[in-house]
């Protein structure tokens, strides 16, 4: 079943024709993988999946893009509301640095006026504990956010994102300032995480690709200047194993890219 559909959507940056017709079907409850050469769009993909590419001026998107078969850049829709649906964690940690750990989880909470702070406690800690990350903070939810490690500054802003119950959650990069260690433990979470949610990851390692994702999607581009485009979308087992385009093939051999 698909979660997320989309039907030839072209995105551009003013004039600028960034990634042409994209047709997809991202399954329900799954991990899908977006990989292909700096360049090729597919973080601009991304940011179109919770209408994040429109905040860029003179950014917009064509075509249609149906979270649950409803169109996301429907004329009646609130792009706040999409936001909170589906939720996005960057490359970059980006925890509140002064504000507290708990503070920190159930931000977006606070934001939308919730005050109770019985409430917001339990959130924060069902959130740290869906994360991986209660057991190494419980002690010290008072302290700065921005006190924790990389990889802990990484799953403190999952638990941000799972904390305003979202369906979707796209990922840009992740891992990419983490070390092999916190690396392995976002990895392992995002495996939990599929199970409650839609996970899209764009990642420029092919082996975390291979590892983590049950759908990949292969985009790339014919030249610098050009629009990206979606080359190739399957099985993750079938695209590293089989891939159906000879594309695809030289990338994932590092014959190009």
């Amino acid at each position: 079943m698909s979660k997320l559909e989309l039907n030839d959507v072209n995105i551009y940056y003013g004039d600028f024709h960034a990634v042409q017709n994209v047709n997809m079907h991202i399954p329900a409850q799954a991990v899908t993988a977006f990989i292909g050469p700096s360049g090729c769009g597919k973080s601009t993909v991304l940011r179109t999946l919770n209408r994040m590419h429109e905040v860029i001026p003179n950014a917009s998107v064509r075509g249609e893009i149906l979270l649950d078969g409803h169109d996301i850049y429907g004329p009646k829709v609130d792009p706040v509301g999409v936001r909170n649906t589906i939720g996005m964690v960057f490359q970059k940690a980006n925890p509140f640095p002064t504000m507290s750990i708990e503070d920190n989880v159930v931000a977006g909470l606070m934001l939308s006026g919730e005050k109770n702070r019985k409430k917001l406690k339990e959130v924060a800690e069902e959130s740290l504990r869906g994360a991986n990350l209660w057991e190494e903070v419980k002690d010290r939810l008072d302290k700065p956010g921005g006190g924790l490690s990389g990889g802990q500054q990484q799953r403190l802003c999952i638990a941000r994102a799972i904390a305003v119950r979202p369906e979707v959650l796209l990922m840009d990069e992740p891992c990419s300032a983490l070390d092999p260690i916190s690396t392995l433990a976002v990895e392992d979470l995002i495996h939990e995480l599929k199970n409650d949610y839609t996970i899209v990851i764009v990642t420029h390692n092919m082996q975390q690709a291979a590892r983590v994702s049950d759908k990949t999607a292969f985009f790339s581009l014919e030249a610098t200047g050009k629009p990206g485009h979606l080359v190739e979308f399957n099985d993750t087992t079938t695209i590293f194993e089989n891939p159906g385009k000879k594309e695809t093939e030289d990338y994932i051999a590092g014959r190009f890219g």
